[in-house]
Order: C-alpha cells, then sequence, then structure tokens
C-alpha cells in the first residue's frame, strides 16, 4: 500500500494510510500514515462505536492539509475505548461444553449442542445489527455445525458444495463458527472486549476445544491444504496452545 500511495501521489492524487504497524510503516515510508494502537483488523477501532470511528477518520483525513513530508507518520493519541473488559458482561451460557469426558464423539456432540443453544443469543444479535459475518459456507448454521463435527469426529467428509474442496469448506465452516459464537456473546447491552469475547471462545466452550483439535489433527495429516489451513486460518496465532 506504501508503494501505491508514492504512485497515486505521482498521479497528483493525494493519499493517507492507516498504519497497524508502526516499524512496518516506517520501513515502507508511505507519502501520509496514521499509526493506530488498535488491534488486527480494527483500523478504525471498536466496532459499533461510529464517534470514535468518526474521530480516527477525520485525523487521518488532516494529515492531507500538512505541507511537511515527504514522509508523514503521525499517531493517533488515544487507546481504543474498548480495549478494557466490561465488568458487566456475561457470556451466554452454554452448560453442554463443561460436560466433556475426553472424547471426540463427546466434543462433537457438545459443539452441535452449544450451536443449538446459543441461537435465541444469534437471534438477538440479528435483531439488534440487522447483519451478520455467518455465511461463508452458505449453510444453515446446524449443517454448518454437523460438518464440523464431522471433521473433528476423524471422518473427513466430503465437501457440501459443489465447486468447492472439502479442505476450503472446512475453513469456510470454521470461519461461520467462529463468527456465530462471537456475534452471539455480543448479543445485549454488555460491551465486552475482544479479549473477553476470545477468553470465553477458546478457554470455554466446546467450539474453541473442537476447533483446537481438529487444528492438531489436520496438522498431522499429509494433506498440504489441511495443513496450511489449520497452521494458517484456525485458531489466531494468539490463541494457539502454548503461546497465549
Amino acid at each position: 500500500m506504501s508503494a501505491l500511495g508514492h504512485y497515486l501521489e505521482e498521479e497528483g492524487i493525494p493519499t493517507v494510510a492507516i498504519s497497524l504497524v508502526r516499524p512496518q510503516t516506517e520501513n515502507t515510508k508511505p507519502p501520509r500514515a496514521l499509526w493506530v494502537p488498535f488491534e488486527l483488523g480494527r483500523p478504525f477501532g471498536p466496532p459499533n462505536d461510529p464517534t470514535f470511528q468518526k474521530r480516527v477518520i477525520l485525523t487521518a483525513l488532516r494529515l492531507l492539509e500538512r505541507d511537511s513530508g515527504p514522509v508523514i507518520i503521525e499517531d493517533f493519541p488515544d487507546d481504543d475505548p474498548r480495549a478494557q473488559p466490561d465488568p458487566a458482561w456475561h457470556p451466554p451460557h452454554v452448560p453442554a461444553a463443561a460436560a466433556a469426558d475426553g472424547s471426540v464423539e463427546a466434543l462433537s456432540a457438545q459443539l452441535q449442542a452449544e450451536i443449538r443453544q446459543l441461537r435465541g443469543a444469534h437471534e438477538r444479535w440479528l435483531a439488534q445489527r440487522g447483519r451478520t459475518t455467518v455465511g461463508l459456507s452458505a449453510l444453515p448454521m446446524a449443517d454448518c455445525g454437523r460438518y464440523l463435527a464431522d471433521w473433528v469426529r476423524g471422518k473427513a467428509p466430503p465437501s457440501p458444495r459443489d465447486g468447492f474442496s472439502a479442505p476450503l469448506m472446512l475453513r469456510f465452516a470454521v470461519d461461520d463458527v467462529k463468527a456465530y459464537y462471537l456475534e452471539a456473546a455480543a448479543a445485549g447491552a454488555g460491551k465486552p472486549s475482544s479479549r473477553q469475547l476470545g477468553d470465553w471462545l477458546w478457554n470455554e466452550t466446546a467450539a474453541g476445544a473442537a476447533i483446537h483439535a481438529l487444528r492438531e489433527a489436520c496438522l498431522a495429516t499429509q494433506d498440504e491444504r489441511l495443513k496450511l489451513i489449520a497452521g494458517n486460518f484456525m485458531v489466531p496465532a494468539a490463541r494457539v496452545r502454548g503461546t497465549g
């Protein structure tokens, strides 16, 4: 993006970038950049906070008024207001997660039971927000859960969609399950931090345990596609067991 910014500037089009990794921005030297101290994936700050996001955008655009240069890197002065945990937030109750006996069969059954239990919370999210990020797999969530559960059981099921490989559909199903859980957990009056949501998903749910187990199983296969998906897309780096 930094190189593209210089190219556009040479054509007479002023540019400004949002930076989430300051050392990288310092190395690539875009014409103008606003560094923000937010987590990756949130360049404008917390979701559903348009007032704060507008401040970030206007701060970035004001760099266009500066006549210094050729490289301008400015720091946004405020942290993400949602970085701190919300003591008023309580995650959805998922009793099935506490009943695991350690077998993949029990874990698979718990995953499917959790998905059913979270339906009401996710419906509240949809009513509140009017949108969802669930849908990559194009499967109903119950079918998505069954597909993922079959993988956890070691069945390696065929792709349920024409034109999409089974490993790619596995990736999409995992993404949909994660989105479904996080949206369900964020429904209600509380404003949980991303750390709170992540702690709940990865440490307290059968879904988190199932995706961890699936990642380990896929990394142990000889299928390079599964290894690539498991190593890069299933579990955030900070949540891989032994690192976070």
